[in-house]
């Protein structure tokens, strides 16, 4: 019996005569001569691109030059991107790096040393720690050169997103690139460095600064010193150095397991007897169980430690290329076949064995043919190709996509409402028929559908999403209708109206518009609304109105005014309850139109670092960076960060009594975490800006502080966003305030404070006590739970030993030694009623100023007003 070329395609190469371990290369051998190495794919054209593209210009990328089509998955920085899916597919089985898809978690480290100069060190449970360099790697060690594919766990995420919102942008299926990696076997390198007995684990580590860090996750020993498992450090790519985006000058690349594991920038490699502590091994790539709900793993950090969960080898995976998206086939005059193709890709060297497609929902398959494009270098021996020795003859693992394609009649499609592929791996790992929605959109791998409408005489042909914000997909589409995209139908009836839903809907998110309005809102008729009078700003893509509200917004009428004509989407949506965001019904007055949102999807882009920088640094409208400088540990919770402002020159620009906004992105979401803040540091001063935090760490009891946790995970030299100044209250000195925008003149402040809520509190008693012809009285009732909680206090002690007969100082604490001569218990009626007391104020004369703890604030609140307080005469930081 004879074996056809296109059936052996679907047949495993055998050879049982081939060694275990990889053979001694010969360059004179005869397997040189092998294979000419046409019969394997090389590296498409590659076109470097060279000019950076206009947005990326004042982000901290601004010098890296990025090919225009990629796809940006998280706006403008940092940089996430898939290909266009028919020019990945097109290029064929390797990628060039131009269109290779990018996962950064933050700015590309920018080297501007020799590259053969870049170190990394190999440290931990090793007998021999060393440090290498580039250098060092290519003259003391073979380089190899393999084909490997790379793919972000992430891929096709966007269909999980469209079902129900994760923790994680929208990927669509091209988050998958090959490329020919050149370097060296990563467990040659260990094995000089000798893992001691009882280390299990390798960790590894970036040069990217990011909020939580540097990039760090860790694999397994025993997989990086097994040849089979294919790890390397890789200095280049397609035969030239390795992009910045790709990890110039050095990276790992673990071939079979996500690309999360494959560390770029590479630093330190650590060996370890436990799993990597690293915050981004543990707060990302990870699969949870799918009943955990993003708010569940929120407030539950034993989620996120269970090494269960963690995510190493890939999901077997395919997709369908061509059809392509919107694509149209004619059915008069047209092919009487359509070869539908697509790819495909196994995880931990498992060989894809089959691929299948159905044109009835799964009830019967067809076997599609594949082309494994891989074997092709087995079989060309030992060659030197792209500076490293392609010897891949020995090794059965497939670390690669193979493309497959299978021609079906025209008119077979024309009776069929859709198309599925799935595929499956040499150990009958195959792709689930339903999605597995888990909180960060890891992983998934369903059979990949592209439906089929008849139109005339002709088929549309509709894939499930398109990537990013990008619209369009049937699943969209379904949801649109009503449709309920977990009802095991994909979101269709299939037979009676009763057809089963076995699994809920997600909860509805909360409605922020009008329900039937129709009006579009050019960018033009925005502009003409971006000052105080009638401020309209966008969020989500949806113009309201703020004028309504500019006098009674909690954050003051400044907050409205500076977001007029812009995209507050960021702001708005980390700031604001679900009650605030339900209220935005009422002010919602229209639709940006598409040139309009396209128009604002710059407006972060800051100013032009060349230019001579303002006197002061804050802008109420624009985001600016400040550099971390150094963070001084106050406390055992408490820390003082100051920041580097643009120039020396510079102050910060905010005025006594209001605040400013701090952004940090979560690393893995790329959701804004954004905090106000009021700085300690004198409004006078130049240059540098002090923060102080108080650290909320995470107990058994509750979650910690997002941003608070965040901060203190910041690395120093790490460039944060800042935006400001916003407030309603001002303080001009002399016992002069405004609210609001009204002026008031006040002979008392009377302050309460608890915990970090001193900062603004402190701001205004400064400027009071360090003028001396300010005759404003002060009495400050600091509530703290111990001694060393007091933030502030050898400042607020001086002040008081200076300023006798102006300021009344107190402290009162919940858990006080027994040597405590202040007061104790918490800032409530008792205290407040003692020496808060409405009596001997006349009407205007006295100002209550509230910052603190949520609980502290209502308690006062309520109890402020029992004791005679009016509501004009309160006001909360």
């Amino acid at each position: 019996m004879t074996t056809t070329r296109e059936e052996a395609t679907h047949l495993r190469r055998v050879s049982v005569d081939l060694p275990p371990t990889p053979p001694d290369s010969d360059q004179n051998s005869e397997t040189n001569s092998k294979s000419d190495p046409a019969d394997y794919p090389l590296p498409p054209p590659s076109v470097p691109p060279t000019d950076v593209v206009e947005i990326d210009k004042k982000t901290p990328d601004g010098w890296l030059p990025r090919d225009e089509r990629l796809i940006r998955l998280t706006g403008v920085h940092p940089f996430n991107c898939e290909a266009p899916l028919s020019d990945l597919y097109n290029e064929g089985f390797l990628t060039s790096p131009e269109l290779f898809y990018v996962r950064n978690h933050g700015a590309v480290p920018q080297y501007t040393g020799y590259d053969l100069d870049w170190e990394f060190t190999i440290e931990g449970m090793v007998e021999n720690p060393i440090t290498l360099t580039l250098r060092d790697l290519l003259e003391q060690y073979e380089q190899k050169t393999y084909p490997i594919t790379l793919v972000c766990a992430g891929n096709r995420r966007k269909e999980q997103n469209v079902v129900r919102k994760t923790k994680g942008f929208s990927w669509g299926a091209a988050g998958v690139s090959t490329a020919l990696f050149t370097g060296v076997v990563m467990g040659d390198v260990l094995k000089k460095a000798k893992p001691k007995r009882g280390a299990r684990y390798v960790c590894m580590e970036g040069a990217d600064k990011l909020p939580n860090g540097y990039y760090g996750t860790s694999v397994k020993l025993n997989w990086v010193l097994d040849p089979n498992r294919g790890m390397m450090l890789a200095h280049a790519m397609n035969g030239e150095k390795l992009r910045p985006d790709h990890g110039y000058p050095l990276r790992a690349v673990v071939p079979g397991q996500i690309g999360g594991r494959s560390v770029k920038w590479l630093k330190k490699i650590i060996v370890t007897a436990e799993p990597s502590d690293n915050w981004y091994h543990l707060w990302d790539n990870r699969v949870l169980p799918t009943m955990v709900s993003p708010e569940e793993s929120a407030n539950d950090e034993k989620w996120w430690r269970d090494e269960r969960y963690a995510i190493y080898d890939l999901s077997t995976n395919s997709a369908i290329a061509y059809p392509a998206h919107e694509e149209q086939l004619c059915l008069v005059a047209g092919p009487e076949k359509y070869r539908v193709k697509g790819y495909a890709y196994g995880g931990g060297g498992r060989r894809v064995t089959r691929v299948e497609v159905t044109l009835d929902k799964g009830k019967t398959w067809r076997l599609a043919n594949i082309d494994y494009a891989e074997d092709r270098y087995r079989e060309a021996g030992a060659q030197q190709v792209l500076g490293g020795t392609l010897d891949m003859e020995w090794r059965e693992s497939c670390f690669c996509w193979c493309f497959w394609n299978l021609d079906i009649a025209s008119s077979e499609l024309a009776e069929t409402s859709d198309i599925f592929v799935r595929a499956m791996d040499e150990s009958m790992n195959v792709q689930p028929r339903d999605m597995y929605w888990s909180v960060l959109g890891m992983m998934n791998n369903p059979w990949f559908r592209v439906t089929i409408s008849r139109e005339g005489d002709y088929l549309r042909f509709e894939h499930p999403t398109q990537p990013a914000l990008i619209p369009g997909g049937w699943m969209e589409r379904v949801k649109r209708s009503g449709g309920n995209l977990t009802n095991g139908y994909w979101g269709e009836k299939i037979g009676s109206e009763e057809a089963p839903e076995p699994v809920t809907e997600a909860a509805a998110q909360v409605v922020m518009t009008k329900d039937g309005l129709k009006n579009t809102i050019d960018i033009d008729e925005l502009r003409k609304h971006d000052k105080e009078d009638q401020p309209w700003f966008v969020v989500n893509g949806e113009v309201y109105d703020g004028a309504p509200f500019l006098e009674k917004h909690p954050g003051g009428a400044q907050s409205i005014i500076s977001a007029a004509g812009l995209d507050s989407t960021d702001e708005f949506m980390a700031i604001h309850s679900e009650t605030a965001k339900a209220m935005m019904v009422d002010y919602h007055i229209g639709s940006l139109d598409e040139e309009g949102k396209a128009s604002l999807a710059g407006s972060e882009i800051q100013p032009d670092p060349s230019a001579t920088p303002p006197t002061h640094f804050l802008d109420p409208r624009t985001w600016k960076k400040a550099t971390l400088h150094s963070k001084t540990t106050v406390s055992w919770d408490t820390r003082l960060f100051t920041f580097k402002l643009e120039s020396d020159d510079q102050t910060l620009g905010l005025p006594t009594g209001q605040h400013l906004m701090i952004r940090l992105r979560d690393p893995v979401t790329r959701e804004a975490i954004i905090r106000s803040y009021t700085p300690v540091s004198p409004t006078a001063q130049r240059g540098y800006m002090d923060v102080l935090v108080k650290v909320y760490f995470d107990t058994p009891e509750r979650k910690g502080g997002k941003m608070s946790g965040a901060m203190d995970s910041l690395p120093i030299g790490h460039s944060v966003d800042f935006k400001g100044p916003t407030g309603k209250f001002q303080y001009l000195g002399q016992g002069l305030v405004h609210v609001n925008r009204l002026q008031r003149r006040v002979k008392t402040f009377l302050m309460i404070c608890g915990g970090s809520g001193i900062t603004p509190i402190y701001q205004v008693l400064r400027a009071v006590m360090q003028d001396e012809g300010d005759a404003t009285r002060c009495v400050v009732l600091d509530g703290n739970r111990l001694l060393e909680d007091v933030l502030c206090k050898e400042e607020l002690d001086g002040f008081a030993r200076t300023n006798q007969e102006r300021l009344r100082l107190l402290y009162t604490l919940t858990k006080a030694p027994e040597d405590w001569q202040g007061l104790r218990g918490r800032i409530a009626e008792p205290l407040l009623r003692e020496h808060c007391g409405r009596d001997g104020f006349g009407d205007g004369e006295a100002m209550v100023l509230i910052c603190g703890p949520e609980a502290l604030e209502k308690s006062a609140h309520q109890a402020l007003l029992g004791i005679g307080w009016k509501e004009d005469d309160l006001l909360f930081f």
